[in-house]
């Protein structure tokens, strides 16, 4: 028992993302001890990530300092790093400053990049959205867009500017979308003196046949209508076949515009890489029934950097419920595996779909209920809060939603400098 205690089972955990921090909560009270590795400093609660880019609320609201967040687990250890491979033979985690963290159990947290589908040229010209850095790189691109709009007196140009378009109709870009829209024609109108806002074109650009793909086709023709309502012109069945700093090519067709965004896509970090692992065309590691690493039973991994089928025989879906569910099993089989037991396979339960459409419109899937409209707006804004962490950030953002509901004024309509060669 003393050496035990002298030298507790190493757990090292990449990645501080929802699947990580659950995995880092769920083991307290463990005898293991715990180093928590992130090459940021922060967790973020991503899926309002696009409420930041759109001003509608700040990045202090929706990310929080991991070291704040295990300042009262001794036995976590936070490392600030980037990890650079796996030596899966001598277990150890490989960083990019060449130093290394040895461990008895490894968890690979690692999430999800942009996927450009081959064409990764387009990145510089169509950012994506998934870091805070990219929330307040586009959030600067929209404003700037605006701004630059009031100042030209050209005709082409100006429409140019004022023409946003989002590729890839997924939750994410319906519901960039539909802000975007609501920014121009509900809060920027009253600001701006050479330009009216209403005329902004707002595009959604999707190569299959409906928006929001995942959900019923009932709900998916409700956020169809919705959008249209509020000017965004949806584009169904075309996909986009060139990005360039000042125009989007899709179905043979050129659109001048100044600010694409990309939600089409991602790609899993390169842990499959790390491994000489098996993977699906999106790089996401094929783990066992267990979430262990095929021939590495000491490997865990979860969330958006794996595929599983274990959802009634379907793939799980890459969302940040699933990736708690997983986090809260590996630390179950952590335990148990201590303690010479096993668990059964990991199951995924799905709680249900939600997306934003405008301010008061939402679609919401629960299976045995569907809702849309106002009512699911409310449901869908009381879950994004509940599942914030802190008091302090819940108050926030309900009184910013409370604020923008009441008077369509976005508080976080702040440019800050950056570099940007396609904008300047």
């Amino acid at each position: 028992m003393t050496g035990q205690a002298q030298n507790p089972h190493h757990v090292v955990i990449v990645g501080a993302g929802f699947g990580g921090l659950e995995t880092t909560y769920r083991l307290a009270g463990a005898p293991v001890r715990i180093t928590l590795i992130d090459r940021r400093n922060h967790h973020l609660f991503q899926p309002l990530l696009y409420q930041v880019a759109t001003a509608s609320l700040a990045t202090s609201e929706i990310a929080w300092p991991i070291r704040s967040l295990v300042r009262n687990r001794p036995e976590v250890t936070t490392l600030f790093a980037s990890v650079k491979g796996i030596d899966a033979a001598g277990r150890r985690v490989l960083l990019e400053d060449d130093t290394d963290v040895a461990y008895d159990t490894l968890v690979l947290a690692t999430g999800a990049r942009h996927a450009y589908f081959g064409h990764d040229e387009w990145e510089p010209f169509a950012p994506g959205l998934k870091t805070l850095e990219d929330a307040t790189t586009l959030r600067r691109r929209i404003l700037v867009a605006f701004e630059r709009a009031e100042r030209e007196r050209d005709p082409a140009r100006r429409a140019a500017w004022m023409t946003f378009v989002i590729i890839g109709a997924g939750p994410t870009g319906v519901e960039l979308a539909g802000t975007i829209a609501e920014l121009a024609r509900s809060t920027l109108p009253p600001d701006f003196r050479s330009i009216d806002t209403h005329e902004a074109r707002v595009v959604l650009i999707e190569a299959g046949p409906r928006v929001l793909g995942g959900f019923p086709e009932d709900l998916s023709a409700y956020t169809l209508t919705s959008l249209e309502r509020i000017g965004v012109e949806v584009v169904l069945g075309q996909a986009v076949t060139e990005c360039t700093a000042d125009s989007v090519v899709y179905g043979g067709k050129r659109l001048d515009t100044r600010t694409l965004i990309w939600a089409a896509g991602v790609r899993a970090s390169r842990a499959a890489e790390w491994l000489g692992a098996p993977a699906d065309r999106a790089g996401r590691l094929q783990v066992a029934p267990d979430l262990t690493v095929p021939g590495h039973p000491e490997i865990f991994a979860i969330g958006d950097t794996v595929t599983i089928a274990a959802w009634n025989g379907q793939p799980v879906p890459g969302i940040a419920p699933a990736a708690k569910q997983q986090g809260r099993y590996v630390a179950e089989a952590i335990k148990a595996r201590l303690a010479g037991r096993t668990l059964r396979p990991f199951r995924y339960h799905h709680a249900g779909s939600l997306a934003q459409i405008g301010k008061r419109l939402a679609v919401i899937d629960f299976g045995w209920i569907k809702l849309r409209g106002a009512l699911a707006w409310w449901i869908w804004g009381l879950a994004h809060i509940y599942f914030l962490i802190g008091l302090r950030n819940r108050l926030s953002v309900a009184l910013s939603w409370l604020w923008i509901h009441a008077r369509d004024q976005r508080a976080a309509r702040l440019i800050t400098q950056g570099s940007s060669k396609v904008m300047d």
